[in-house]
């Protein structure tokens, strides 16, 4: 394993999409407080300010951050000393291509060779400087004109990630790891998932992506023709962002090119050996979690829950006492407004009761 440099790399930018809802971590995480604001670990600092901080030691305060105007004010105040213009506020929802590309293009203004990382708010990964080396690898590659990922080394035959397929080895000074990308694949079924476990030839994809900011817009020229003259148009005048932001293309960076570019042989991957977890849902915070005296993972006040032959996570977030007896691999989210009790096996479906809610009127609740 590569032991980490030091030092922050001249010309490279942080770009942190903050966005989404985390609807299977519901009643924590919601439409108006999602994920990436809460700490889900019990480090004492939310996801988002993890980020930015494994991300600091590379950038310093070349950094920029795209979230919605109902996010932008905890984002401020839990990130006080973020620079004013590091700020970008989305209008509405778009996906991930527009916020990113918007990053690229006010960058691009700013210096034309910059190399941006675009990594996403709500993920935890434990060993920040093996991170950090892949990073570095992705760089490097990035300034030979690619767009770069960072695939992650799966853990099992998961079916809720995406795949890339490993391509040959590339022979790029300062990224020993790095190879083509042959392919992106969409969410398997378990059969295909093993099979790709088996073969050894594919990495989950985390949606973390380096490139040099004009390759990216001239790229995104290409594959999404008009989006990236309006995101060009947007950053020479700020004042069209209104204007023009609710006619941009509704697509993740994935779709509208990191897919076709694979296909063209234009886009590279750095296999990471970092342990990494999206935090997707229940089932995957309990294993970031330690056990408390009663066997438990609590997300909270452990002194708040009593727990006897019990297994699994609770999150006492109400100010009552959770009590649980005989119970095995159950969550509790008990909160003001709402309680979710379910197990480990269906954390997954926690977002149909989501919908459902939606649906039945209950919008105060997401």
């Amino acid at each position: 394993m590569s032991t980490e440099q030091t030092g922050p790399i001249e010309g490279f930018w942080t770009v942190i999409p903050a966005g989404g809802s985390g609807t299977r971590l519901w009643p924590l995480s919601r439409s108006g407080s999602p994920k990436f604001l809460h700490d889900l670990t019990g480090s004492g600092w939310s996801l988002l300010q993890g980020t930015v901080d494994r991300l600091a030691p590379l950038s310093e305060d070349r950094l920029l951050i795209a979230t919605g105007l109902r996010h932008a004010p905890e984002v401020r105040q839990q990130l006080p000393e973020l620079g004013i213009d590091s700020l970008l506020v989305e209008p509405s929802p778009r996906e991930s291509m527009p916020a990113i590309g918007l990053a690229a293009a006010i960058l691009e203004q700013r210096d034309p060779d910059a190399i941006i990382g675009s990594f996403a708010a709500d993920h935890v990964i434990r060993d920040d400087a093996s991170f950090r080396v892949s990073v570095r690898e992705a760089i490097a590659v990035a300034r030979t004109g690619r767009l770069v990922t960072i695939g992650i080394e799966p853990k099992g035959p998961a079916t809720g990630f995406g795949y890339i397929k490993l391509g040959k080895p590339l022979d790029v000074e300062g990224a020993p790891s790095a190879h083509g990308v042959d392919s992106f694949v969409e969410k398997p079924d378990v059969e295909t998932a093993r099979s790709y476990l088996a073969s050894g030839e594919y990495r989950w994809n985390a949606g973390m992506f380096v490139f040099r900011a004009s390759m990216l817009l001239d790229m995104l020229d290409h594959y999404q023709p008009g989006l990236a003259g309006d995101l060009r148009a947007i950053a020479d005048n700020p004042l069209r962002l209104t204007e023009l932001w609710p006619r941009l293309t509704e697509i993740a960076i994935d779709k509208a090119l990191a897919e076709p570019a694979a296909a063209d042989g234009r886009v590279a991957v750095i296999p990471g050996h970092f342990d990494w977890d999206d935090v997707g849902d229940f089932d995957s915070l309990g294993s970031l979690l330690s056990d408390s005296i009663d066997g438990v993972k609590v997300l909270g006040n452990a002194e708040d829950v009593v727990a006897e032959d019990t297994t699994g996570v609770i999150a006492p977030r109400s100010g009552r006492v959770v009590v649980t007896l005989g119970v095995k691999d159950i969550i509790v989210v008990d909160t003001p407004d709402a309680l979710l009790v379910t197990t480990r096996e269906r954390a997954q479906d926690v977002k149909s009761v989501v919908q459902r809610l939606k649906s039945g009127g209950r919008g105060e609740l997401i």
